[in-house]
Order: structure tokens, then C-alpha cells, then sequence
């Protein structure tokens, strides 16, 4: 396994590829002609001042961006050799392969602990939820909790409300829905930012754990945490991607000098 903040651009083949994406909301582009390789198994950081376009991008990948009135994409992105934006693709079925989790948790209100993380995979029609394959739904979502981390903590609470987890807790399960269909790629949106620091070491630990067995694409503010967590770190600026390179390279020999400017604290 990669250590954080050792990997380079040639160690695996790219899993997510981004060419000349243009994302726009009406009249305003929030994403200018990027250019942008994930590699698969690692771990890839993406930070910048607020309204940088980081979120927009993460939400391109899943085609999630286009669900905003308005919203526009152009360009490429490949997940695995695929095009995303081609024509026939079915975004609910991508989304399956490009988990997503948000700022704030969001288990479903109405579900429990276990519905939440088996919701995926029945709206897939992989597993029924009765009868003699039941057995097999119990254990993909027991294989879920468990790569979440979470398993030891509500093994025992199952069949109770999601919302009586902790805000971390939820996170984690949130987590844990979106790896119930074994996807490809798994975009985290700021995904500590409304956790305590036990909560946010969690989420960190989760994603040391994960590398390797799903490409990860993390945004975040924090560039502590990007370059405890983060293979490779890509900073964007005003919607384009100034610099993208191993984290430890980002961190201490910036090749531009507005990622200088931002990583040392000067602006942002």
C-alpha cells in the first residue's frame, strides 16, 4: 500500500480522466477547460479558496451537476476508458459506479441503520429483501459497515433510526451506502466539515483504509488534512487548475507560485 503524499503520476493507470471540462450555472463557469488525471486505487486532493469550482468539478464527475437548473457541462470525462457524457449513458447507473458523499451527513430520515445501507442495492435489484436471499442482502451490507468502519459500533442497532447515530456515525454510514455497490470511484465532498476532531480523525483513518480499493477524489478546505490523507493534491483557482502533483511536491516545492501563495498561507 502507498504511503499518503508518496505517490506519483505514473505508479497506476489513471482511473478518472478530465479533459478541457467546462462547467457552467446559467451566464457564470465555475469550471474553465480542466484537464485533471485521478489514478486508480489513490488518493486525490483537490483544494483551493471557496468558490474555486472544486465542488462543481466533483459534481461533474457523477453528472450530478446538470441535475441544477441551468447548470451546463462540456468537454470529457472518463471514468475507466468510458465517457461519461456520452450519449446513452444512464446517470442514475453511473452514479452506482461514482459514489458521492456530502458536506453534511445524509442518512435517510425515514430508514434504519440497515435499510440506509441496503437502500442502494435494492433500487440496483441486486438482492430481494425477503425470502431465501435475504441471507446474501445481510451480508453485503454487513461487508459495507464493516469497510466503512462502522460495523463493531451498530451491529447491535441495526434495525434503529440512522438519526440516533452521531453526526460521525452517519457520516460513516453514509459512507458505508455508497460502498454497498462496490463502486469504482467514491467523490468526497468536504466530507469533515461538520464533524468534531474525533469524528474527522475517523473519517480520515477511513480513507488511509480505503486506498486501494476504490479510486478516492476528496475536496476539502483543510489542507492539513489533504496532506495527511492525499496522494496526490491538485489546487484550483478561480475555476482552473493551477498545479496538480504528488501531495508532499504541492506542500513543500510548489512549481507555481500562487500554489506557493495559497499552501503557505498568503491568501485563501
Amino acid at each position: 500500500m502507498t504511503e499518503p503524499g508518496k505517490a506519483h503520476a505514473g505508479d497506476s493507470a489513471p482511473s478518472v480522466v478530465l479533459h478541457d471540462l467546462v462547467a457552467a450555472y446559467g451566464s457564470r463557469t465555475a469550471v474553465r477547460k480542466v484537464s485533471l488525471e485521478c489514478q486508480a486505487g489513490l488518493v486525490t486532493a483537490i483544494i483551493g479558496p471557496s468558490g474555486c469550482g472544486k465542488s462543481t468539478l466533483l459534481r461533474c464527475i457523477n453528472r450530478l451537476h446538470e441535475s441544477v437548473p441551468g447548470a451546463t457541462a462540456r468537454g470529457s470525462v472518463r471514468i475507466d476508458g468510458h465517457e461519461v457524457y456520452a450519449r446513452g449513458v444512464d446517470p442514475i447507473a453511473l452514479r452506482r459506479r461514482v459514489g458521492m458523499v456530502f458536506q453534511r451527513p445524509t442518512p435517510f430520515p425515514t430508514h434504519t441503520v440497515f435499510d440506509n445501507v441496503a437502500a442502494g442495492i435494492r433500487a440496483a435489484g441486486e438482492a430481494a429483501t425477503e425470502g431465501t436471499r435475504a441471507a446474501p442482502l445481510a451480508d453485503r451490507v454487513e461487508r459495507a459497515l464493516q469497510r466503512a468502519g462502522l460495523w463493531n459500533e451498530v451491529k447491535d442497532r441495526l434495525k434503529q433510526s440512522a438519526l440516533a447515530l452521531s453526526g460521525g456515525q452517519q457520516q460513516r454510514l453514509c459512507i458505508a451506502r455508497a460502498l454497498a455497490v462496490e463502486p469504482t470511484v467514491l467523490l468526497l465532498d468536504e466530507p469533515t466539515a461538520s464533524l468534531d476532531p474525533l469524528g474527522t480523525l475517523r473519517i480520515e483513518e477511513l480513507v488511509y483504509e480505503l486506498r486501494g480499493s476504490v479510486t478516492l477524489i476528496v475536496v476539502t478546505h483543510n489542507m492539513q488534512q489533504a496532506a495527511r490523507v492525499s496522494d496526490v493534491t491538485a489546487f484550483m483557482l478561480s475555476g482552473e487548475l493551477v498545479e496538480r502533483a504528488p501531495t508532499r511536491a504541492i506542500f513543500t516545492t510548489p512549481r507555481d507560485e500562487r500554489t506557493e501563495a495559497y499552501v503557505t498561507g498568503r491568501f485563501g
